[in-house]
């Protein structure tokens, strides 16, 4: 692992959200390699090393991408759409994190190849114990494509 690798890319334009969800894997150890961004635009930037992330190292991907769905300049969806749809990134763990329970967002979402759809329980509690279970999941169970 190198010094600038990220595991997590949390892409949240809620403060209070991100700072949940940071907070929770803080909790369980598992925040020491985070990447918050705050729209659609920075994600797709950061991923295919783009704009302000031009000269981040591409080959370090993420372990897993934490993806809110209602965000600004460019949404969710689209994120996910352009990951799926790239051979370079199509591997990499995507997990909608999202107050949506709309079926037409998760449909769309699962037939783009999101890995897993979550909707935020609205208790703090309940919604640190969803990110802890999330990131020892994806960062330690899983088995993932290098």
């Amino acid at each position: 692992m190198t010094e600038n690798t990220v595991e997590v890319l949390l892409v949240e334009d809620n403060p209070h959200d991100a700072e949940m969800t940071i907070r929770a894997l803080k909790k369980v150890n598992l925040a020491n390699r985070l990447t918050h961004l705050k729209d659609g635009a920075e994600a797709l930037d950061f991923i295919f090393a783009k704009g302000a992330f031009a000269d981040r190292e591409i080959e370090n991907k993420p372990k897993v991408i934490l993806l809110d769905i209602k965000m600004p300049k460019v949404d969710g969806i689209e994120v996910l759409r352009q990951i799926k749809a790239n051979e370079s990134t199509r591997t990499i763990p995507v997990v909608i994190m999202t107050s949506s329970k709309e079926e037409q967002d998760v449909i769309t979402s699962y037939n783009l190849g999101v890995n897993s759809y979550v909707v935020k329980p609205v208790d703090f509690e309940g919604f640190a114990r969803a990110v802890s279970q999330l990131g020892c999941y994806w960062l330690i169970i899983n088995q993932a494509v290098e």
